[in-house]
């Protein structure tokens, strides 16, 4: 495993500014690097984040993780999308001052990913590719209130990684359809529900978290590796 580096970041938020704990694992020669955003009602220090970032870095990815202004503070519930909207644009300018040249990618779980899709299609950030570790397209049991109207005007590509019996994305074919509504998506389905866990298997966050990084680095070589050549 790549020796991960604490770090901070400064975050600008309309009452002023706020500092929020970010860890940062550079490997030999990256050919790309990644920021993670964590879910809703966890940490950077979840261990699906940790793992993911971990097997990222091993997979020769820098891999920056981070908390929100609200999770730094100690709070469970989010704070306004303009917040994670402002700490987007803060993680992803410290990802491209740290790793210079290469490609940079925004990812997250569930709420995380979801946020740096909305700073994409907002214009804070210009990643080279967006992808979602479990999109959260509804609230369980609500898939009258899905939330994809900003999915179609973003133009980078989009890989949405979600498990088969995700109740956030229940229907399937709601999930498909917005996926089909993007100007360049690809959708996964894996194993497991919302955090990828199977039932009946007993699997440690960070291995489903070095298995879902495995499909991330196929999808990102092709992406913005292979394609840049032809």
């Amino acid at each position: 495993m790549d020796q991960e580096t604490p770090s901070s970041l400064t975050v600008a938020l309309p009452a002023g500014e706020a500092v929020v704990s970010a860890m940062l694992a550079v490997p030999d020669e990256p050919w790309a690097a990644i920021g993670i955003a964590h879910g809703a009602g966890t940490r950077m220090d979840h261990p699906f984040i940790a793992g993911f970032a971990a097997a990222m870095a091993a997979h020769g990815v820098a891999a920056m993780r981070f908390n929100f202004p609200y999770s730094e503070a100690g709070r469970r519930m989010p704070g306004p999308p303009a917040h994670a909207v402002a700490t987007w644009a803060a993680a992803d300018a410290a990802l491209r001052e740290a790793v210079p040249g290469v490609p940079v990618v925004a990812s997250g779980r569930s709420y995380g990913g979801r946020m740096a899709s909305m700073a994409a299609a907002a214009g804070a950030i210009e990643p080279a590719a967006l992808v979602y570790l479990g999109y959260p397209l509804h609230p369980p049991g609500r898939p009258d209130s899905p939330r994809v109207e900003h999915l179609p005007s973003i133009t980078a590509p989009q890989l949405f990684l979600s498990g088969e019996s995700d109740p956030f994305v229940d229907p399937h074919d709601q999930l498909e359809q917005a996926v089909a509504s993007c100007q360049d998506a690809v959708l996964e389905w894996a194993p497991g529900g919302h955090g990828f866990d199977v039932k009946g298997r007993k699997a440690a966050p960070a291995d489903l978290a070095a298995e879902i990084a495995e499909r991330v680095e196929r999808f990102l070589r092709v992406r913005l590796v292979a394609e840049r050549r032809v």
